[in-house]
């Protein structure tokens, strides 16, 4: 589905004041403000030291007979021919980015829809990255491209310095063709930033970005929140300002509205939080109207005539029935622009209390919703007639993740998805109009799972809730506490760990003898909003209770035993790891954390760190800061304590969340004579890898880490 709402890029280095490292001195933590230093992101003192923990921690990990097989095999799988190219529909044609061996940045490229179908079909290349690169002398990392609808000709391709959040956006054009498919001389270019971009017309662009000059332009956060209209040929510093939204908010950025027929309307988005947005629809006549949802709302696009939006609260609109948080609801469109008052409103799904939404996917003729039941995934199709609404599940194979991968209001062609934990990625095309679905393409098995088998369980958390979790493995294990067991989690921002394949993970893990466990707890949003939001800022300790539960629980079923169970998150996750590290270094034996926040005192004022103090507190708060000063694995590692070693990753080009975590927390183990591993990569931005040799090597480093701790014992 084309985005409804544009994306905000991630957040800008934003350098403390002394006033400001003053404030948050803390009093558990005196030497605190030593490891500042370790805070500048290039600093030559703290490359210095991130350049030793990165030569003795290789040392050990590359040194290991595994580790080169390891890497192989996960090279291997990403970079192969056989993988899956996944794409968008314009235009007649599926476009896709795809990396190899080959091709290490990748290649933006096409093929028309009857050609993809094909085992082998003919790509034509619109832009090389790696030649590119190396023309320009630049270390660009693709991140994606935007393009005008409907022809879809004329483009704007984000370009990031190393895998940053941070772009720098460049018109192009495909419209004579791959052959001559170039940038546009003295088109649109605008300068790295964490910049949100919509097409008004072939000559116009909303644009929300820094601004630079003596006004403020970027939120606390680092995100845009004025958004102005540029004109073609115009200077930057000549915009017009059509929107602003505060310092204060997370960010605002332009969005598009599309109906079947191609008419478009544009608006702004104002994030005040994280989790609370307003919507303002721009006139024709330069006055602007206020979209009446609820502040915990997304607008998923128009279909039918009707504005189709999630809501993520209650919600009792004036005069009209109740909706529940969760629901998918919709208005009458046309009847809102004539009136400017919110029509009646209408419920098109409301979930059970083991059912959630997905996501939605709008086409010509159906709207798509992937629904979750008690965390299995399947796609129902949803048409509207003068009866009103009605549905039916498309048949995807079932006990996985089925889903929507593709789907735009102008195309009557939607490309969806199937896999789980021990089934290949299948894509799938589904016909809109008359309902036919053909599988097109398989992911093939990276790995023997004709002797692995999954389960669900649940554990009890420690205020009595019931913590689902998966458990992949060998079916003929022992239950004796023998087995090497890895358990993952996330817990935050809504996000849901469905299950879904991994070929690293079966190959370098599954087929070595270890068992892989999923976690679903609190602070994803498996459950719906209500099981997100029972994890919010000072009751965020349930999210680590129920890690701790499914940690206990796979114990006590004898899968695994303490001096065999490790775990692994990232970023959030990260966070995660980190305090399972402090509260409760007793459980694992290893623990992987990667990208993470660790620092829960300063994470406000480091990089988009600010925009999380609705998923996180504030410290400035008094009790939401008493709360963080114990959460907070920083400020929480105790001398007497006995720790596992723990192995950290992250990178210096991560301009979400901020390097320093990382590189403190392993400060304060060293200066404490703690064990600890740690791997910064100098590229590689949030997902710290900026290629798919960096993926690879990542992964192998992982594995070989938990190999040697949960496998040989060390």
């Amino acid at each position: 589905m084309r985005s409804i709402i544009a994306g905000i890029a991630a957040a800008a280095l934003a350098a403390c004041s002394p006033q400001e490292e003053a404030k948050v001195t803390n009093a558990l933590d005196p030497n605190s403000q030593a490891h500042l230093y370790l805070e500048e992101v290039e600093g030559a003192q703290a490359l210095d030291w991130v350049r030793a923990q990165n030569e003795r921690s290789l040392k050990v990990l590359e040194g290991d007979a595994r580790f080169q097989g390891y890497y192989d095999a996960a090279l291997k799988i990403a970079t192969s021919a056989e993988r899956i190219p996944y794409g968008a529909i314009r235009g007649g044609y599926v476009y896709n980015f795809w990396q190899d061996a080959a091709n290490e940045r990748g290649l933006w490229r096409r093929t028309p829809v009857a050609e993809y179908a094909k085992a082998s079909p003919k790509w034509e290349t619109l832009l090389d990255l790696d030649a590119l690169s190396k023309s320009e002398g630049a270390n660009w990392v693709y991140k994606g491209v935007n393009c005008l609808p409907p022809a879809n000709v004329d483009c704007l391709v984000s370009l990031s310095d190393g895998g940053k959040d941070a772009v720098r956006v460049r018109e192009y054009s495909i419209a004579d063709g791959a052959a001559k498919a170039a940038f546009v001389p003295g088109g649109f270019d605008i300068p790295e930033a964490k910049s949100s971009i919509t097409w008004q017309d072939k000559d116009t662009l909303l644009i929300a970005t820094d601004w630079g000059g003596d006004t403020p332009s970027l939120t606390d956060s680092g995100y845009p929140f004025v958004i102005k209209r540029l004109k073609r040929g115009q200077a930057l510093a000549d915009a017009v300002e059509i929107y602003r939204g505060d310092v204060k908010d997370v960010a605002a950025s332009a969005f598009a509205l599309e109906d079947e027929h191609g008419q478009r309307w544009f608006g702004a988005s104002r994030a005040e939080t994280f989790f609370t947005s307003s919507y303002v629809l721009f006139r024709d006549n330069g006055e602007s109207v206020k979209i009446p949802l609820p502040e915990k709302a997304s607008p998923q696009g128009i279909f039918a005539d009707t504005l189709i939006a999630t809501i993520e609260e209650d919600w009792q609109p004036v005069g009209q029935e109740a909706f529940k948080s969760g629901d998918l609801i919709g208005f009458k469109w046309s009847e809102f622009l004539l009136t400017g008052v919110l029509p009646k409103v209408e419920v098109i799904f409301h979930p059970t209390p083991k059912q959630a939404l997905q996501g939605v996917g709008i086409t010509k003729n159906e709207l798509l919703v992937n629904i979750s039941d008690n965390v299995v995934v399947k796609v129902m199709a949803y048409r509207k007639g003068a009866g009103g609404w009605t549905k039916k599940e498309v048949p995807l194979p079932p006990n996985g993740s089925a889903g929507v991968i593709f789907a735009d209001n102008e195309e009557a062609t939607a490309f969806l998805g199937f896999d789980g934990y021990l089934s290949p990625d299948s894509l799938f095309t589904y016909d809109t109009a008359s309902g036919a679905l053909a599988q097109i393409k398989a992911l093939p098995a990276w790995f023997d799972a004709s002797s692995m088998v999954v389960d669900q369980f649940e554990a009890t958390s420690k205020d009595g809730t019931k913590v689902p979790y998966f458990v992949v493995r060998k079916k003929d294990i022992k239950y004796d506490g023998s087995n090497p067991t890895l358990v993952y989690g996330y817990g935050g921002f809504q996000v849901s760990q469905t299950p879904g394949y991994s070929g690293t993970v079966g190959k370098l893990w599954l087929e070595q003898g270890g068992v892989y466990v999923m976690a679903n707890i609190r602070g994803g949003g498996e459950f719906g909003p209500a099981w997100h939001q029972a994890s919010l800022k000072t009751k965020r300790q349930v999210v680590y209770d129920d890690f701790i539960a499914v940690a206990e629980d796979v114990i006590a079923k004898k899968i695994t035993s303490k001096e065999k169970l490790g775990a692994m998150g990232g970023s959030n996750g990260g966070l995660l790891m980190g305090v399972m590290f402090t509260q409760r270094p007793d459980l694992f034996h290893a623990i992987v954390c990667q990208v993470p926040l660790l620092d829960m005192l300063r994470y406000h004022l480091l990089l988009a760190g600010a925009s999380w103090m609705d998923e996180y507190g504030n410290p400035d708060v008094p009790e939401e800061r008493a709360f963080l000063e114990k959460l907070s694995p920083y400020h929480n590692v105790d001398p007497a304590k006995t720790y596992p070693e723990i192995y950290f990753e992250t990178s210096t080009k991560d301009d979400r969340v901020h390097p320093a975590h990382a590189r403190k927390l392993a400060k304060r183990l060293e200066e404490t004579g703690k064990p600890f591993l740690y791997y910064e990569n100098i590229d590689g931005g949030h997902s710290a890898a900026a290629n798919q040799r960096e993926a690879a090597k990542r992964a192998a480093l992982e594995f070989t880490y938990l190999a040697r701790k949960l496998m040989d014992g060390k």
